[in-house]
């Protein structure tokens, strides 16, 4: 899974593509995946094993379901958010990342998410234009802590 999300990472445009941050990384996303998922778990991942290569991954995809306080449109206030997609360069274009997107989709749904929202790059688009989603004006700003 780490080694796709690095897939995913190093196809964004001035990301930082050390691939240092693997190892510590490992141990946290175990635990989270060994966590029970009932309906309080608001992480799930979704993959594809490699035709070509057993042990490897050939598609992930990544969310987690947060909570925000309710509103009109979304008064139980749960929202997907798509983090991590990405294909294996040689296994691309056969699916692989549609079917775990609508295994994610669903996941979200079956936990009363209103809606939900990813960054897209520009060759991903169609994909989840494909899926229904659409762009939106995006306010969006960021503190590193």
């Amino acid at each position: 899974m780490l080694r796709l999300r690095q897939v995913m990472i190093d196809s964004v445009p001035g990301a930082d593509t050390s691939t240092d941050w693997q190892a510590e990384s490992l141990s946290t996303l175990e635990a989270r995946l060994a966590e029970p998922d009932g309906d309080s778990g608001d992480f799930a991942a979704f993959v594809v094993d490699h035709p070509e290569r057993p042990g490897a991954l050939a598609a992930l995809v990544a969310g987690t379901l947060e909570y925000r306080i309710g509103r009109a449109a979304n008064p139980h206030g749960r929202v997907g958010y798509v983090f991590s997609v990405a294909t294996d360069p040689d296994a691309r274009r056969r699916g692989y990342a549609r079917a775990c997107m609508e295994a994610l989709l669903d996941w979200f749904r079956e936990r009363g998410a209103a809606h939900v929202d990813l960054n897209a790059s520009a060759e991903a688009e169609p994909l989840y234009a494909g899926l229904g989603f659409v762009r939106k004006p995006d306010p969006s700003m960021r503190l590193r802590l």
